[in-house]
Protein backbone atom coordinates (compact mmCIF):
# COMPACT_ATOMS: atom_id res chain seq x y z
CA UNK A 1 0.00 0.00 0.00
CA UNK A 2 2.12 2.80 -1.25
CA UNK A 3 -0.03 5.44 -1.83
CA UNK A 4 1.05 9.30 -2.71
CA UNK A 5 -1.24 10.16 0.54
CA UNK A 6 0.44 7.51 2.57
CA UNK A 7 4.23 8.60 1.96
CA UNK A 8 2.92 12.46 2.35
CA UNK A 9 1.78 11.37 5.93
CA UNK A 10 4.33 9.63 6.66
CA UNK A 11 6.93 11.92 5.79
CA UNK A 12 5.21 14.42 8.08
CA UNK A 13 4.63 12.24 11.09
CA UNK A 14 8.18 10.36 11.00
CA UNK A 15 9.84 13.36 12.67
CA UNK A 16 6.27 14.33 14.49
CA UNK A 17 6.21 10.86 16.34
CA UNK A 18 10.25 10.47 16.90
CA UNK A 19 9.95 13.87 18.68
CA UNK A 20 7.07 12.93 20.79
CA UNK A 21 8.61 9.87 22.07
CA UNK A 22 11.39 11.95 23.13
CA UNK A 23 9.21 14.19 24.79
CA UNK A 24 7.17 10.79 26.54
CA UNK A 25 11.02 9.43 27.47
CA UNK A 26 11.48 12.82 29.53
CA UNK A 27 7.90 13.30 30.72
CA UNK A 28 8.53 9.30 31.93
CA UNK A 29 10.76 10.07 35.37
CA UNK A 30 7.81 12.86 36.60
CA UNK A 31 4.70 11.84 35.30
CA UNK A 32 3.29 8.92 33.81
CA UNK A 33 5.18 7.68 30.30
CA UNK A 34 8.71 6.72 29.97
CA UNK A 35 10.80 4.37 27.89
CA UNK A 36 8.52 1.67 27.24
CA UNK A 37 5.59 4.18 25.81
CA UNK A 38 8.32 6.47 24.03
CA UNK A 39 10.21 3.23 22.40
CA UNK A 40 6.71 2.17 20.94
CA UNK A 41 6.25 5.53 19.53
CA UNK A 42 9.56 5.42 17.70
CA UNK A 43 8.92 2.27 16.56
CA UNK A 44 5.62 2.88 15.06
CA UNK A 45 6.77 5.63 13.37
CA UNK A 46 9.41 3.53 11.79
CA UNK A 47 6.81 1.51 10.74
CA UNK A 48 4.83 3.97 8.96
CA UNK A 49 7.37 4.68 7.17
CA UNK A 50 7.92 1.27 6.11
CA UNK A 51 4.43 0.90 4.92
CA UNK A 52 4.58 4.01 3.15
CA UNK A 53 8.29 3.51 1.39
CA UNK A 54 8.86 -0.17 1.82
CA UNK A 55 11.43 -1.98 4.48
CA UNK A 56 14.49 -1.67 2.30
CA UNK A 57 14.05 2.27 2.46
CA UNK A 58 13.39 2.35 5.94
CA UNK A 59 16.57 0.69 6.90
CA UNK A 60 18.50 2.63 5.44
CA UNK A 61 17.30 5.85 7.21
CA UNK A 62 17.89 3.85 10.48
CA UNK A 63 21.59 2.99 9.90
CA UNK A 64 21.95 0.75 12.79
CA UNK A 65 20.30 -2.81 13.10
CA UNK A 66 17.82 -2.45 15.78
CA UNK A 67 19.00 -5.52 17.32
CA UNK A 68 22.01 -3.44 18.43
CA UNK A 69 19.97 -1.30 20.36
CA UNK A 70 18.27 -3.69 22.97
CA UNK A 71 22.06 -4.74 24.76
CA UNK A 72 23.07 -0.93 24.69
CA UNK A 73 19.56 -0.37 26.33
CA UNK A 74 20.20 -2.90 28.68
CA UNK A 75 23.67 -2.04 29.82
CA UNK A 76 22.41 1.57 30.06
CA UNK A 77 19.41 0.49 32.48
CA UNK A 78 22.04 -1.61 34.11
CA UNK A 79 24.07 0.94 34.79
CA UNK A 80 21.53 3.00 36.12
CA UNK A 81 20.38 0.28 38.48
CA UNK A 82 23.44 -0.23 40.21
CA UNK A 83 24.88 2.81 40.00
CA UNK A 84 24.40 3.98 43.50
CA UNK A 85 25.52 0.73 44.87
CA UNK A 86 28.81 2.00 43.10
CA UNK A 87 28.73 5.57 43.54
CA UNK A 88 27.22 5.95 47.13
CA UNK A 89 26.88 2.77 48.76
CA UNK A 90 23.23 2.83 48.35
CA UNK A 91 20.82 0.41 47.25
CA UNK A 92 19.97 -0.64 44.02
CA UNK A 93 18.02 0.89 41.92
CA UNK A 94 17.57 4.52 44.73
CA UNK A 95 17.34 7.75 42.47
CA UNK A 96 20.34 9.71 42.21
CA UNK A 97 20.48 12.91 40.87
CA UNK A 98 22.42 15.77 39.57
CA UNK A 99 21.79 19.36 41.51
CA UNK A 100 20.06 21.76 39.72
CA UNK A 101 17.40 21.92 37.30
CA UNK A 102 18.31 21.99 33.08
CA UNK A 103 15.94 23.76 30.78
CA UNK A 104 13.37 21.52 29.18
CA UNK A 105 14.68 18.58 30.65
CA UNK A 106 13.90 19.45 34.31
CA UNK A 107 15.74 17.52 36.70
CA UNK A 108 18.43 14.69 35.25
CA UNK A 109 18.67 11.23 37.93
CA UNK A 110 19.35 7.91 37.40
CA UNK A 111 15.88 7.42 36.84
CA UNK A 112 16.02 9.34 33.47
CA UNK A 113 19.10 6.72 31.97
CA UNK A 114 17.09 3.79 32.95
CA UNK A 115 14.07 4.84 30.99
CA UNK A 116 16.74 5.92 28.28
CA UNK A 117 17.79 1.92 28.43
CA UNK A 118 14.29 0.96 28.49
CA UNK A 119 13.44 2.98 25.42
CA UNK A 120 16.49 1.89 23.51
CA UNK A 121 15.38 -1.81 24.09
CA UNK A 122 11.94 -1.55 23.06
CA UNK A 123 12.32 0.30 20.45
CA UNK A 124 15.30 -2.20 19.29
CA UNK A 125 12.69 -5.39 20.11
CA UNK A 126 9.57 -3.78 18.66
CA UNK A 127 11.61 -2.93 15.38
CA UNK A 128 13.70 -6.40 15.26
CA UNK A 129 10.25 -8.19 15.86
CA UNK A 130 8.00 -6.58 12.92
CA UNK A 131 11.14 -6.07 10.73
CA UNK A 132 11.86 -9.92 10.70
CA UNK A 133 8.11 -10.38 10.10
CA UNK A 134 7.93 -8.70 7.25
CA UNK A 135 10.50 -10.00 5.56
CA UNK A 136 9.46 -13.65 5.69
CA UNK A 137 5.75 -12.39 4.70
Amino acid sequence: MKTLILRTASDILLPVLLLFSVFILFRGHYLPGGGFVGGLIAAIAFVLHAFAYGLKNTRKIIKIHPGFLMPLGLLISFGSAIAPLVAEGLPIMTGLWVPGHFPVIGKIGSALFFDTGVYFVVFGVSLTIIFTISENA
